[in-house]
């Protein structure tokens, strides 16, 4: 560990003491709540001693808070700052302490490096998470996840508090007292700055149809997805790598097409539900192959020797080839185009879908995770995919994805209203609940309407659940209500509805 490191909360300076012995490149600032006569911590004094010898820095007095307001530490900017079992101290409940973690997060953030990161331990159970065993039930932990999350903060990852790799390191400060935390089994939650949310702007399209220079502009909900170049030559895109580890399998083992086909954007009118893109890169490869040699069968074959193993099943249904997964359903289809020619030949098309397809090869919870605009997303894949095996021999893995939001939380609002005078379309509260909630939207259903005659007129009332989650951005409570506030706000100017 190197760079400039901020610990907070500690008691007898034992972990920063030892810190400052592993890593005596990097700077060190230990603080602690405690004014320094109040300090009186067995071996806290040497341990003191010994920070200051390694060339590091004791404030006492600091409110991990507050540390904006600390004069000491005005203009200083940290690669990692760490919390070790924080506790408001005494018999406080689990209410004080999220309200703690709360406002050190927002706190910390402010002297924090741009890529610098926040380690958090809690004892087993506390944190609420998944990675807790046993977990407890969400209302009695301290919803770490949701805490920083307020400041705009996710967890990139988990790990086990190893205390014993700490020498010297001697665990003090349980309510107030000499007595230690409970480290069994502890974690070491680690924080990192969440990307940006991206506001949707209205893009202009301008192409060449024929000899004529033709301009339109694009849904403001879908200009996100525009231009974004994932298939260039160098990418490294999840997207782009699965295009080459298909096409290249198809035409190492069986393709014998006189034309290869194109790739596309598509553009669905759909609802939105978690495995319902309303863009994706379709692949189309078209050939002729000749009749006798079953090609439809061929192909499939081909297909699930590459696409099984990650969960992509083949199956036969009216002379055509569906390509399912779960929970996404249908992926691809291979059918024949034209009946078979006069020379025996027939032509086949193989279309997939590629977006859902990269979210099975590389585990993806969310094909939203496709399009997000964090540059440490392509990062995570690697460019050269091993050749493909020869026929009879194992498939090669594609690597596990690791999500930059681990055990994000859902959020779901309802929002009821009365229509406006025109006939009321779902499919445009569907395009609006896009284009206000900036991708973090993950489902919408229509759960009640209702209709009722007031002075001579027939109004109507709708309500719909809107679900918010994402496994790329920070999405707080505070976060999400915004969101829904917006989404209000465009329904009552965009379809003049009245809400409830």
């Amino acid at each position: 560990m190197s760079g400039h490191t901020l610990f907070v909360g500690e008691g007898n300076f034992s972990f920063s003491s030892a810190l400052s012995k592993l890593s005596p490149e990097n700077k060190i600032t230990a603080t602690c709540l405690q004014r320094q006569e109040d300090v009186k911590h067995e071996g806290a004094a040497a341990n003191i001693q010994m920070i200051r010898d390694s060339g590091g820095t004791i404030l006492f007095g600091v409110d991990c808070t507050r540390l904006e307001e600390c004069a000491s530490l005005q203009g200083a900017v940290f690669n990692r700052v760490i919390f070790n079992f924080p506790h408001c101290g005494r018999k406080s409940g689990v209410k004080k302490n999220r309200e703690l973690l709360k406002k050190f997060f927002l706190s910390c953030v402010k002297v924090l490096d741009e890529h610098g990161d926040i380690h958090v331990a809690l004892c087993n159970g506390q944190g609420g998470t998944p990675a807790d065993q046993p977990m407890r039930e969400w209302q009695n932990s301290w919803q770490v996840v949701a805490m920083a999350a307020e400041a705009d903060l996710v967890l990139s990852s988990v790990q086990p508090f190893k205390s014993e790799e700490v020498e010297s390191y001697k665990c003090t400060g349980y309510r107030s007292q000499d007595k230690g935390f409970h480290v069994e089994n502890a974690l070491v939650h680690v924080f990192t700055r969440s990307h940006p949310y991206t506001t949707p702007v209205r893009v202009t399209m301008k192409e060449i149809v024929g000899d004529q220079r033709v301009q339109y502009y694009v849904p403001i909900e879908l200009s996100d997805f525009m231009t974004r170049d994932f298939l260039c030559i160098d990418s490294v895109h999840p997207i782009k790598l699965v295009q080459d580890y298909v096409v290249n399998g198809l035409e190492e083992r069986c393709w014998e097409a006189k034309e290869r086909g194109d790739l596309g954007l598509v553009f669905r009118d759909v609802p939105i539900s978690p495995w319902a893109p309303p863009v994706f890169h379709q692949l189309l490869l078209r050939g002729l192959f000749p009749a006798a040699c079953q090609p439809i069968t061929s192909l499939g074959q081909t297909l699930e020797r590459l696409l099984s193993p990650h969960g992509v099943s083949v199956v036969k249904e009216a002379g055509c080839l569906y390509l399912t997964a779960q929970p996404m359903g249908a992926v691809g289809r291979v059918f024949a185009s034209v009946g078979k020619n006069a020379e025996g030949w027939v032509q086949v098309t193989v279309s997939l879908n590629l977006d859902l397809i990269a979210s099975c090869l590389f585990s993806l919870p969310d094909w939203r995770l496709l399009w997000t605009r964090d540059p440490c997303f392509s990062k995570c894949f690697d460019p050269c995919l091993p050749l493909h095996p020869p026929l009879g021999e194992p498939q090669p893995s594609m690597p596990l994805f690791r999500q930059p939001s681990l055990f994000s939380r859902r959020l779901s609002f309802d929002v009821s209203f009365w229509k406006g005078p025109s006939a009321w379309d779902d499919r445009k509260f569907h395009a609006l609940a896009r284009e206000a909630c900036l991708g973090a939207v993950e489902k919408v259903e229509l759960v009640d309407f209702f209709s009722r005659q007031e002075q001579q007129a027939l109004r109507t009332s709708y309500c719909y659940r809107v679900t918010y989650h994402s496994h790329s951005h920070a999405l707080s409570h505070t976060k999400a209500l915004e969101l829904h506030r917006r989404l209000e706000s465009l329904l009552c100017s965009h379809l003049h509805v009245t809400i409830r």
